[in-house]
């Protein structure tokens, strides 16, 4: 993968970018998405934050190799606290991290948010925390995928802000939309998931000490509703 050849995931991600977008990569690592974007001239400006050095200096590398340090800004910064006011971001990538730390990022930097941007976002896991925040803060979800890459499941979330959503326990689990579509993808991710959690709960059967009942209880209920989605 590079700026030129973007992976299956991030193809997906770049996607339900806006055409014409002024663009936030949080967590950009080499930066390859935003300098590929900028390349097909599909987005007109962006910001790669990086909080680490070692990928911050790989995203800057990355930016002067492709000669586009006017378009993309490169900053070292935690989180939201790469973008500034005279940005003007209106779209927000995060791609490649844990749903609650996808949480915890849009939660810390919650006044960097203008409530107009578009959130693309690209859990790994923790999908069911990350759409518990989007729709505390008034997000709804307007578009979700799964997809298989590499021998795991990926799940892209794309939500925009526009008053108060509810969902239900399921649709925050399963997602509403994905729910809706039962993609082939999502049937195939949820199959082995529910392996997986069948045979955890056979080993808390089988477990010498004493599993906690409100962990047993709480795997039970998703081997219910996995079970009862794929039916």
């Amino acid at each position: 993968m590079n700026e030129q050849t973007l992976s299956m995931r991030l193809e997906r991600v770049a996607a339900h970018v806006p055409a014409g977008a002024r663009l936030a990569d949080i967590g950009s690592d080499h930066g390859y998405l935003p300098v590929a974007l900028m390349r097909r001239g599909a987005i007109e400006a962006a910001v790669a934050g990086e909080m680490a050095l070692t990928p911050f200096r790989s995203a800057e590398r990355t930016v002067c190799e492709n000669d586009l340090q006017q378009q993309i800004t490169v900053r070292l910064a935690n989180g939201l606290m790469a973008v500034e006011p005279a940005d003007g971001i209106n779209a927000i990538t995060m791609c490649g991290m844990g749903g609650e730390t996808i949480r915890d990022i849009l939660e810390a930097g919650k006044a960097r948010l203008s409530g107009r941007e578009r959130l693309i976002l690209q859990p790994n896991g923790g999908e069911q925390p990350l759409r518990q925040w989007l729709m505390d803060n008034d997000y709804r979800i307007l578009c979700e995928e799964v997809l298989r890459e590499n021998r795991f499941d990926y799940e892209i979330i794309v939500a925009e802000r526009g008053g108060p959503v509810s969902y239900t326990a399921e649709e925050l689990y399963f997602g509403p939309l994905q729910l809706q579509a039962r993609s082939p993808a999502f049937v195939s991710k949820w199959q082995h998931r529910l392996r997986h959690k069948q045979q955890t709960l056979n080993h808390f059967g089988r477990a010498r000490h004493a599993v906690p009942e409100e962990k047993v209880q709480d795997l039970t209920r998703q081997v219910r509703w996995i079970t009862e989605v794929l039916a």
